[in-house]
């Protein structure tokens, strides 16, 4: 329980809590701490939405105080409050367990120790007084209720007291100043242990304190330990119990704070209910921060056993090859060091003043390393020692029998074993030093470029690795992503990546370069394509990633039965290449527009080879409008009607007759319009290179546009008038034949 010990310690007096408050932000003070630290505020800088007025103030209600705090974590240990010309800037004081506090503003008079279980007999706060927390340097204006108005923290006032006593076999008194002398006495109505010289003085044997029972210290400590459970007494109605617990305010609440309406319309439940299931969170949360602490465990000994590989042996020339669970080490700094001393003493004695530089740089790297581990050691058993000290501590809270004490510091306790529990998160049990030594000694080239002599990397790269949470496709496209093993401190220059055809031939690269992410268009669809990845350096080229299978968009048959394949692609609206007056919505298949002009809308997905069919229907139609429909190249105009220009092949339509249109062109004027609910086909074969359109399931005119090759974009525009939805991994009509399919192309 050691590492709990931190958890028990005030961070203004460094000493174990005594009478411990709660503050809004969730974290603990003495009541004596509490009243050291208060600084009195003007009227005019009181902000009332601030009052601890317990439920009607946020957790994090502190925007005008934050701005009279000073301090920061990079400052030079000072602090003052700003804005306040009658506050001096004072030195801040320095807990023990290293938190700074600010110290009192004004000289407290002398510590009264018998009246601190007495709060009604304090001093009166003076108005307007302020209190920082010495953790999170949050600020609160206290009200008229002073630090009355913060509940008490019975669980760890239990949790301390149980703590203390499994630490000493002796008591010790509650009321010396310096150093405690063993207790004498316990006094039950007081529940205080005191010596004989505070016996006399603080609690004289007569007046009302001659009917307390005086006991011997070990009878005490077994009466408090049966004695009935302490009933909790609401902060607002010092007379009522806590009964409810508020689900919103995060609270147990009285039957009068509900009457008085502050919580009526919040939900409120059973407070032994609330006390079960928050006992079940903690203990839930615990079992996930207890495996990272075991990972940690085990990770530093891990750690320590790099050290080991890494240590030179006691042995002159004598390496050493360790076996555990990072393998053999076969190039560990001791062998390194022999190899090294063993080439240059067989080179004359030119090469020997180039040796002296080399094993300079190789103890270099040694010590590199031995920091770098040490620290990750350091570090590690640090944090694991803070998670150990939560998790005792947590484990203490649950052996509490108080429902109402155990709720109000369950939430900032779960949070805070939810957020050490994501400190343990990907990369902290990860080593941030591999024990090898990745150089090696070239010995070959001749003594007049002996002055040149340095290490050369020997070593071909790693196989790289696939990032399946990358890796997709889409129609017929896709995407790989690979990144180099972690560790690994070998250079690449490049990586090349093979693609085979689809149908279990032979692999082909179809990228070669630099980057770690390629997209391969133009594949064919229904296919399974095998892709693997190598990298490769000045040392040659290195083994094959893992090999991974990429299936593309699914296709059906021809009608007819044909070889030709008649392709099902699913794609939307683009918005990110939409002219801006576009409106998208209905996950971008559904588009209208906000100008009366005619502005165009691409689709995300592009094609160039086989056979496509999809469909579009006319939502809203208002005062006769001519929308187009068709394809168009990349380039193509936003701002126009579609056609106008070379780059689009289209159909545009009113309610009585339709034209196609390409360049300016208008051709083929076809009676037959679209109202409101009528559907646009768009029929577009790459296998004859014809574009068709269709109106409601009939073929509109002849064949649109001939010749029809390369990579197209369906589209459409439209203006305000209109309000088309997009349908699409449709099969072609049924009145349709495709050609013959041209299987030729190769990926692109």
């Amino acid at each position: 329980m050691d590492e709990m010990e931190e958890e028990l310690k005030c961070p203004v007096c460094g000493s174990f809590f005594r009478e411990p408050i709660i503050l809004p932000c969730s974290h603990n003070i003495c009541l004596a701490c509490a009243r050291n630290i208060l600084v009195q505020t003007p009227d005019a800088e009181s902000p009332q939405s601030s009052r601890a007025s317990g439920s009607g103030v946020s957790d994090y209600d502190y925007l005008d105080l934050d701005k009279m705090s000073l301090y920061s974590e990079a400052d030079s240990g000072y602090g003052s409050y700003g804005g306040f010309v009658s506050a001096p800037t004072t030195p801040c004081q320095k807990s023990p367990n290293g938190v700074r506090v600010f110290p009192p503003a004004v000289p407290q008079p002398p510590p009264q120790h018998h009246l601190l279980g007495h709060p009604g007999s304090l001093p009166p706060i003076p108005r307007n007084s302020c209190l920082t927390c010495p953790q999170c340097h949050r600020s609160l204006i206290l009200d008229e209720r002073g630090l009355r108005g913060f509940a008490k923290n019975r669980v760890l006032e239990g949790v301390v007291d149980r703590y203390q006593q499994s630490k000493t076999a002796a008591l010790k008194c509650q009321l010396c100043e310096k150093s405690p002398k063993e207790a004498t006495v316990m006094c039950e109505q007081c529940d205080v242990f005191y010596c004989d010289p505070c016996r006399l003085r603080c609690h004289p044997p007569r007046g009302p304190l001659a009917k307390h029972r005086l006991v011997p210290p070990a009878q005490g400590r077994i009466s408090r330990r049966t004695s009935p459970r302490k009933i909790s007494t609401c902060t607002e109605h010092e007379l009522e119990n806590l009964s409810m617990y508020c689900v919103q305010c995060k609270m147990p609440v009285c039957y009068q704070c509900l009457e008085e309406g502050k919580h009526g319309t919040h939900e409120v439940k059973a407070l032994g209910a609330m006390w079960k299931l928050h006992k079940g969170q903690l203990s839930q949360a615990l079992n996930i921060l207890s495996d990272r602490a075991t990972e940690a465990k085990e990770f530093l000994v891990q750690l320590r056993n790099m050290v080991q590989h890494i240590q030179p042996t006691d042995g002159p020339g004598r390496p050493l090859i360790v076996t555990s669970g990072w393998g053999t080490l076969k190039e560990n700094g001791v062998e390194f060091e022999a190899c090294l001393v063993a080439q240059c003493d067989a080179l004359i004695d030119a090469l020997n003043r180039r040796k002296a530089q080399l094993l300079t740089r190789v103890n270099k790297e040694h010590e590199h390393k031995l920091k770098v581990v040490r620290d990750q050691i350091s570090h590690c058993t640090v944090k694991l020692r803070q998670t150990t000290g939560l998790m005792e501590y947590c484990l203490e809270v649950i052996k509490e029998n108080d429902p109402s004490g155990f709720l109000q510091i369950s939430d900032a306790l779960i949070r805070r074993v939810h957020m050490t529990e994501g400190q343990w998160g990907k990369g902290t049990l990860t080593p941030r030093m591999t024990s090898d030594f990745d150089l090696t000694l070239d010995s070959g080239p001749l003594l007049q470029t002996i002055h040149q002599l340095d290490f050369i990397q020997m070593k071909v790269p790693s196989a790289p690795m696939l990032q399946l949470e990358e890796c997709c496709t889409i129609n017929n496209s896709a995407t790989l992503s690979w990144k180099q093993p972690p560790l690994s401190t070998i250079a690449v220059d490049g990586y090349i990546l093979e693609l085979d055809d689809g149908n279990g031939g032979q692999f082909r690269e179809v990228y070669v370069g630099t980057e770690t992410i390629c997209t391969v268009d133009g594949l064919h669809y229904n296919s399974t394509y095998m892709s693997r990845v190598k990298a490769f350096n000045a040392s040659g080229v290195g083994q094959y990633s893992k090999t991974l299978a990429m299936q593309t968009s699914e296709t059906g048959q021809s009608p007819c039965d044909m070889q030709t394949l008649a392709t099902v692609a699913w794609f939307t609206f683009d918005p990110t290449s939409a002219h801006p007056d576009i409106i998208l919505s209905n996950d971008n298949l559904t588009v209208t527009c906000n100008s009366y002009d005619d502005r165009v809308v691409m689709g995300n997905s592009g094609f160039s080879r086989g056979v496509h069919y999809w469909e579009i229907t006319v939502d809203r139609y208002d005062n006769h409008p001519d929308p187009a429909f068709g394809v168009a190249r990349v380039d193509v105009l936003k701002d126009v009607m579609l056609g106008k220009d070379d780059k689009a092949w289209a159909m545009y339509v009113d309610n009585n007759r339709s034209w196609f249109m390409h360049n300016n062109s208008h051709t083929n004027r076809t009676d037959g319009g679209v109202s409101e609910e009528a559907t646009v086909g768009v029929l577009l074969d790459f296998t004859r290179g014809i574009l068709i359109f269709l109106i409601n399931d009939e073929q509109q005119g002849p064949v649109a546009f001939e010749g029809i090759e390369g990579l197209y974009y369906p589209a459409v525009s439209l203006n305000r008038n209109v309000q088309v939805t997009l349908h699409t991994g449709l099969p072609i009509p049924d009145f349709y034949t495709p050609g013959e399919a041209d299987l030729s192309g190769s990926v692109c």
